[in-house]
């Protein structure tokens, strides 16, 4: 399946109430950003987002919510959806973002170690719960990207789209240190092996990059917030060349 438009996820991660990045993963020196959560939202909407993906880190390093108050806020302050992961490890938080606006709920570890949470969370709001399959040397990793598994990263991504998950955000943590066109690789295989569309996370460092990922097969959108926030890419653009048409080559 190849899609004719690619949706852009701008992804706002919060850490102790600041939005940060987490380079290759570590949590033990995050780099905030200058701009604000509340702001960086209000700025992603007004360039023309469809919608925003929200993560509490404090949240998928503990458990629980964190940021929820900051999280509600920026769902409040914005026209557009907000899809909020980190932390929802039970079914009664799936149930208190739903109740708060959140448009759609990501899984993580818990996507992983509580199946009858996913059957449960899928049952309950179909088409609303994605999963974050983030691996690292093709393992799935959890616990704020702390602990390695023992599952293959497409085997684990298969397994919960036969679940119910209706959307699989894929993060290759070894893209900091490899070729991109090896993350991109690893991306692709990700698409061919599933039903549901993927959402690739990290692999965005300019321009170039949306219009590679737009044309792998079962890509349906891409996750960018390193290089918005460091203004190495516009999102306006990048929503642009998403969604501009598809068109094949001609052969003369």
């Amino acid at each position: 399946m190849r899609f004719e438009t690619m949706k852009i996820y701008p992804t706002i991660e919060i850490m102790g109430g600041k939005a940060v990045n987490r380079v290759d993963g570590r949590h033990q020196t995050p780099e905030p950003f200058d701009l604000s959560p509340e702001d960086a939202a209000r700025r992603f909407a007004d360039a023309g987002a469809d919608c925003l993906h929200v993560v509490d880190v404090d949240g998928t390093l503990q458990g629980g919510r964190h940021n929820a108050e900051q999280i509600c806020r920026i769902i409040d302050s914005v026209a557009i959806p907000v899809q909020v992961a980190g932390g929802i490890r039970s079914i009664g938080s799936v149930h208190w973002w739903f109740e708060h606006g959140a448009w759609r709920v990501g899984l993580g570890t818990a996507a992983v170690k509580d199946r009858h949470l996913v059957t449960d969370a899928c049952t309950a709001y179909p088409d609303r719960v994605i999963a974050t399959v983030a691996a690292r040397n093709g393992m799935v990793v959890i616990e704020g990207w702390r602990e390695e598994t023992a599952f293959p990263a497409t085997e684990m991504a298969k397994s919960l789209a036969a679940a119910g998950i209706s959307e699989i955000v894929f993060v290759d943590l070894d893209r900091d240190k490899e070729p991109m066109e090896n993350s991109l690789a690893r991306t692709m295989r990700m698409g061919e092996v599933l039903d549901v569309p993927v959402v690739s996370s990290g692999t965005i460092t300019g321009i170039d990059d949306v219009s590679m990922l737009k044309y792998l097969p079962n890509i349906g959108g891409c996750i960018i917030g390193r290089a918005l926030f460091l203004g190495r890419i516009d999102l306006a653009e990048a929503i642009g060349t998403a969604r501009a048409s598809y068109t094949p080559a001609r052969l003369i």
